[in-house]
């Protein structure tokens, strides 16, 4: 099913004053009256994150008094002390928040060729709806220096509590590009080099040492659709996961992390 053949070197970049222009804006806004935007992340590892993240625009940290100790030392904020059942009633239902809540403003999605600066695989999620799957695929996306998650803008959740929480911080560490187009999108990704890897059931065995020096773009289906008619036809070519138990199928995050770690793996 190869239909193209070449290899792509990069380097890592970062756009350094993006952070601090949107939380002088956020600053004025609080000052001028206007209704709190934003939304709430939530447990010690993504609130972490987000205030080591220089893009992330906080603004408004609340801890309980306990929780606070653990960030007395951060240079970002210093979170405002309050009730656990403040907490509770600020996160979504059953969320795990650790005494400790960050209101931030979303990230704004980088560009294919912006994201494409950064070393790694990229990872294409064709409609998965999921937060929390989506937050456990960031999470493996950082684990195995993957440069960037490519989604679909119109079907794919906006950035949440339960999909930082999910992600473990991962969510401020990958960059989510959101575009209206996925097949548009997967075909700048080939014309800028990148080999294109559907993961779906029946295709050839994944082979990481097989790539090369090729950079790889992973695209996963949503769990039961599977890729899209379209999505498919588009791949340079289908590949599937070595399952050799007697479960057919893996979750799409337990899908990612398996063919992430494939990529990744040594070869000698």
């Amino acid at each position: 099913m190869s239909r193209r053949s070449s290899p792509r070197s990069a380097a890592p970049s970062r756009h350094a004053d993006k952070g601090q222009q949107r939380s002088g804006n956020a600053e004025r806004a609080s000052r001028s009256g206007k209704p709190a935007s934003g939304y709430w992340i939530y447990g010690h590892h993504a609130v972490e994150a987000a205030l080591n993240n220089p893009d992330r625009v906080i603004l408004e940290f609340l801890a309980t008094r306990e929780a606070a100790a653990a960030f007395s030392q951060s240079s970002r904020a210093q979170p405002q002390t309050v009730e656990r059942e403040r907490l509770d009633r600020l996160c979504e239902r059953d969320a795990v928040h650790q005494g400790v809540c960050l209101r931030v403003e979303p990230l704004d999605p980088p560009t294919i060729h912006d994201a494409l600066e950064r070393p790694g695989p990229i990872l294409v999620l064709d409609q998965v709806t999921d937060p929390r799957n989506i937050g456990a695929i960031l999470r493996s996306a950082a684990a195995f220096g993957a440069c960037a998650l490519l989604v679909q803008d119109r079907n794919t959740p906006q950035e949440s509590g339960a999909m930082a929480k999910a992600a473990s911080g991962a969510l401020d560490l990958v960059p989510i590009i959101r575009e209206v187009n996925l097949s548009r999108a997967l075909a700048t990704l080939q014309s800028q080099d990148v080999w294109v890897v559907g993961l779906d059931a029946g295709g050839t065995r994944l082979d990481g040492a097989s790539f090369g020096k090729r950079r790889v773009a992973l695209v996963l289906g949503a769990e039961g659709a599977g890729l899209r008619r379209l999505t498919r036809e588009t791949c340079d070519e289908i590949s599937s996961v070595y399952m050799p138990g007697n479960m057919e199928s893996l979750n799409v995050s337990n899908a990612a992390a398996v063919a992430l770690y494939e990529l990744a793996r040594p070869t000698a």
